[in-house]
């Protein structure tokens, strides 16, 4: 089976090239497509250089599964190609996410409803997928009323600028702002662009993405994003009303026995979800466990991942091993 990956020498990009490696994808032959500027350069992959391609060329090549990580506007003008020329695009954009005619997979939780017609499959945002993979177990067990979330996010969620902006205020150096302030002993509470309703464009996707995971519009999500200079992961908390009561012994068990997830909650040892601690690795880390005592039936926890890892490269992978596994 041929697989292209668009957008092969960016950040996510290159992880999902390692995932694919890691993961024994079974592939025979990989595709990497770039930009204009990397075609014909060469990238490692399996020990192995390979070419790296143009979308125009990649499209010729008729791979049956391709993996978009290369913007919105690219995915938006090259994924329709792809899919007409039958192939299966997982895209890790936004173009596509709140498409009617789209699925948005986080395949731990709604994996079963892609089938053979679904061309084109949206990965969902970093920041919803580790919020509704804590939800999910707990929405079908006692019905979330209302959830509010407050996002603790890595630069490396704006790309390798943001990163090499904040390893220059470490070091003292002056170099390229990507964000509107330093970042390095900072907290910007300002992720993606505003909107003319006061939130930014990140706490909207976090507010309408969760509906459609879930296929649930029966529950409100409030939502504050905020940047800090870690680069490991990004940390949520999270409040969740339920309309039913629960058992703190419950909620663990619930939550420790859901696919993709890892309790890390013991405050006699300092045993919490960490971006340290989540770096390169699969799972959404789930602590803080307790109940909030100032209104009945509701929760408040604090949930960690690698952004992209599970918030971007491994849920695609994912979503095309269930491909391979269950639809082609």
């Amino acid at each position: 089976m041929k697989v292209a990956v668009v957008g092969a020498t960016g950040m996510v990009g290159t992880i999902m090239m390692k995932l694919l490696e890691e993961r024994s994808f079974p592939l025979t032959e990989l595709i990497p497509v770039a930009s204009e500027k990397s075609v014909g350069k060469s990238i490692l992959f399996k020990g192995k250089n390979h070419k790296i391609v143009g979308l125009e060329t990649a499209v010729e090549m008729r791979p049956k599964i391709a993996i978009f990580s290369a913007g919105g506007s690219v995915s938006l003008d090259w994924a329709p190609k792809f899919a007409a020329a039958d192939c299966i695009v997982i895209d890790n954009s936004s173009a596509w996410r709140m498409d009617p005619t789209k699925k948005l997979v986080v395949p731990e939780i709604n994996a079963n409803a892609i089938t053979l017609e679904d061309k084109i499959i949206a990965n969902p945002n970093c920041s919803t997928i580790q919020l509704v993979l804590a939800l999910a177990p707990l929405h079908r067990a006692y019905k979330m009323r209302r959830v509010i979330v407050s996002t603790y996010q890595s630069v490396s969620g704006t790309g390798v600028k943001a990163v090499q902006q904040m390893e220059n205020e470490i070091k003292g150096i002056k170099g390229p702002m990507v964000y509107p302030y330093p970042i390095f002993k900072n907290a910007l509470p300002h992720c993606d662009v505003f909107l003319e309703n006061g939130y930014t464009k990140e706490e909207m996707k976090l507010a309408k993405e969760p509906h459609k995971i879930l296929n649930d519009n029966s529950f409100a999500v409030s939502a504050t994003a905020v940047r800090i200079p870690t680069a490991g992961g990004h940390s949520e908390s999270v409040n969740v009303e339920f309309e039913m009561d629960f058992k703190l012994d419950e909620v663990r068990s619930l939550l420790n026995n859901s696919p993709g997830i890892t309790v890390q909650d013991n405050p006699e040892t300092n045993t919490y979800p960490m971006p340290v601690y989540a770096h390169e690795k699969d799972d959404v880390f789930v602590g803080r466990i307790r109940r909030d005592e100032s209104i009945a039936n509701t929760l408040n926890m604090w949930v960690v991942t690698d952004n992209l890892r599970k918030g971007a490269a491994t849920n695609a992978v994912q979503i095309a091993e269930h491909i391979v596994a269950h639809v082609l």
